[in-house]
C-alpha cells in the first residue's frame, strides 16, 4: 500500500483527516471568459459556476495572444457538454478542475497548440510541461514570434489583470 494512502487511512480512523475523492460531474459551457476560465452550468442545476482549468495559464484577454487564446477555447468548449473533475477552489472562489470534451483534455489542447502555458513549467513538472516544450520547439501559437512571449504571471506583475481596463 502506498505511504500516502496509509497515512490517509490512519487519519480517517483517528478522525484527524477527511479524505475526499475527486468530484466528477457533467455540465455545459455557457460562457468563455478567457483561455483558462469558463462559466458552466452543471447538469441538473441552474446556478452557473465559474471554473478555472487546472494546470494551465492562458494569456490575459488584454495581453498579446489573449483574444486568440479565448477564441481557441470558444472553439473547443462553448455550448458543449464537458466532463469536469473538480480539483479544488482558488483564492477568487472559482472552482479549479480538469475539463474534457468527448475525451479530449482541454488543458492539454490549449498547451499543445501554444495557446497557454503549463503551470510549473519552469520546474519541468506538471501534467503539461512536455506539451509546452513541444509547442515552443515547433513555434506554435504564442511561441511563434521570435521574441519570448510574456507569461500571464509576469504580465500581471507589470500590468495587473485586465479587469478595470
Amino acid at each position: 500500500m502506498k505511504v500516502w494512502l496509509r497515512f490517509a487511512l490512519v487519519g480517517v480512523l483517528l478522525g484527524a483527516v477527511t479524505v475526499h475523492a475527486s468530484e466528477t460531474w457533467v455540465g455545459w459551457v455557457s460562457w468563455v471568459m478567457d483561455g483558462d476560465t469558463l462559466v458552466l452550468v452543471r447538469e441538473g442545476h441552474q446556478e452557473p459556476i465559474k471554473l478555472r482549468i487546472d494546470g494551465i495559464d492562458a494569456p490575459e484577454t488584454c495581453q498579446p495572444g489573449g483574444p486568440e487564446a479565448r477564441d481557441m477555447m470558444i472553439r473547443l468548449a462553448l455550448r458543449k457538454q464537458v466532463q469536469v473533475v473538480k480539483v479544488s477552489h482558488d483564492s477568487y472562489g472559482r472552482q479549479i478542475g480538469r475539463l474534457s470534451v468527448d475525451g479530449r483534455d482541454l488543458g492539454a489542447e490549449m498547451v499543445r497548440s501554444g495557446m497557454a502555458w503549463a503551470y510549473r513549467f519552469s520546474s519541468g513538472k506538471g501534467p503539461y510541461a512536455a506539451l509546452q516544450r513541444q509547442a515552443q520547439k515547433h513555434k506554435r501559437g504564442l511561441f511563434a514570434a521570435n521574441e519570448d512571449a510574456m507569461s500571464p504571471h509576469i504580465f500581471r506583475k507589470f500590468h495587473g489583470s485586465c479587469h478595470g481596463l
